[in-house]
């Protein structure tokens, strides 16, 4: 929400993509704070500063992919034209609506009418050009809100009322401006408004009460870049193009999934190379169906191994039961027990990175994860504190009428024993 008496520290989010041919992806970095764009740019790539600021909420963050980067998608002017394609050319209200606030927005649609409870005054100002505007302040916190720059000044009106007359003049310019405060007395304002940059600027003056912070408060379910991460189709169609090789941006939760074969290299042995190639070929293929079927990703196989994620810690443990399932069918369908699946799941904080020219992810959550897998012997899944903690996961194991054992275990290269669950 924006700040009733002052300025206060708000999140922030940012998002970027880029489409196929008959679709533009927009890089749109926003604040869910007041849900406005902050900054555009076409993919990932952008994503390159370490703080972004928003004007109106008076604030900086650090980005994350969780839940400050959202993925946007609009159709290519070359397949049909819309009005979002020129901002320039749109009012006020629908700038705000298809430009200024990001699609993780529930606004209305009868925007303007709510745009009469809380807005002064608003205003089209050309490049170039100045405007004078009158105007009386009520004893409220005001915003002198411009979307275009994303520039804001905060007017904190309180004291006496007085009947001579206020100035305030504003700049507008391609330079971010700090965002200040200053106090006012209720009563006349000589606005002055200076547009010195070569687009259309909108300034507007907003009453920052209750019924702003109604309009701005309400959200709907967007893309992540998290989520787009982890689905198997974007990491095939663009395997080596997500990032910059020197980019590491963060995420604050993401469940990991580590999977290796038991006793692959006797198996060779055993079979011989033909027969045991056939084998671990079709416990590849039931591996990763089931990865994509329950929401999650390949990140990369290395030799009978598989490295995996997903958004949400249930949807790696349904997919490690089925992947049990799946290996148990499997050697049930050749009458031997030679493929034999270990698992392990941890989830937590990570860093999205490119490495062998491939999407990858860097961390100790990485480095959990791998080593919780090493823990099996068997057909059992290891799972740690992170996982289990979720409800969603639990409710997973009631249903299943499965009883995690808990116990304690060094890992290696870990300092400390952590609490792990063996899935019987």
């Amino acid at each position: 929400m924006l700040p009733a008496q002052g300025p206060s520290g708000r999140k922030l989010r940012i998002c970027g993509i880029r489409t196929s041919w008959n679709t533009v992806g927009d890089g749109e970095f926003f604040c869910p704070g007041c849900g406005g764009v902050l900054d555009a740019g076409a993919t990932l790539k952008t994503l390159d500063r370490d703080e972004y600021n928003c004007a109106l909420c008076a604030a900086g963050y650090q980005p994350t992919l969780d839940e400050m980067v959202e993925v946007t998608f609009t159709v290519n002017p070359r397949v049909r034209k819309i009005a979002a394609h020129s901002p320039e050319t749109l009012p006020f209200i629908e700038y705000c609506r298809q430009i200024f606030w990001g699609s993780g927005m529930d606004l209305p649609e009868n925007l303007e009418q709510h745009f009469d409870d809380f807005a002064v005054e608003a205003l089209e100002l050309p490049a170039g050009e100045k405007a004078l505007v009158s105007l009386q302040l009520p004893a409220e916190f005001i915003i002198v809100f411009e979307p275009v720059t994303h520039a804001a000044q905060f007017i904190d009106v309180q004291g006496e009322p007085t009947r001579e007359r206020q100035q305030l003049s504003l700049i507008y310019n391609k330079i971010q401006a700090p965002v200040g405060t200053m106090t006012l007395r209720p009563g006349p304002l000589r606005l002055s408004l200076d547009n010195q940059t070569d687009v259309r600027v909108l300034p507007s003056v907003f009453i920052a009460a209750e019924a702003l912070h109604h309009l701005i408060g309400k959200r709907k379910p967007f893309l992540t870049a998290k989520r787009m991460l982890t689905n198997q189709t974007f990491r095939d169609v663009y395997k080596a193009d997500n990032l910059n090789i020197d980019q590491r941006l963060k995420i604050t939760s993401l469940t990991f999934l580590f999977t290796d074969l038991k006793g692959s290299t006797a198996l060779y042995e055993r079979v011989g190379d033909l027969v045991a190639f056939d084998l671990v070929r079709a416990h590849f293929h039931a591996l990763l169906e089931i990865i994509a079927s329950e929401k999650g990703a390949v990140v990369k196989t290395i030799g009978d191994a598989v490295m995996a994620t997903f958004v949400k810690p249930e949807h790696a443990l349904a997919a490690g039961l089925r992947m049990r399932a799946a290996m148990e069918a499997l050697n049930a369908e050749r009458g031997t027990k030679d493929l034999v699946v270990k698992i392990g799941i941890h989830e937590g904080p990570c860093l999205a990175v490119m490495l062998n020219e491939r999407q990858d992810y860097f961390g100790q959550t990485v480095n959990i994860a791998a080593r919780v897998q090493g823990l099996s012997t068997s057909h059992a899944i290891h799972i740690t504190g992170p996982v289990i903690d979720a409800p969603a996961v639990a409710a997973i194991l009631d249903k299943a009428a499965i009883t995690p054992i808990q116990k304690q275990a060094a890992l290696r290269g870990i300092a400390d024993k952590i609490v792990v669950y063996e899935i019987p």
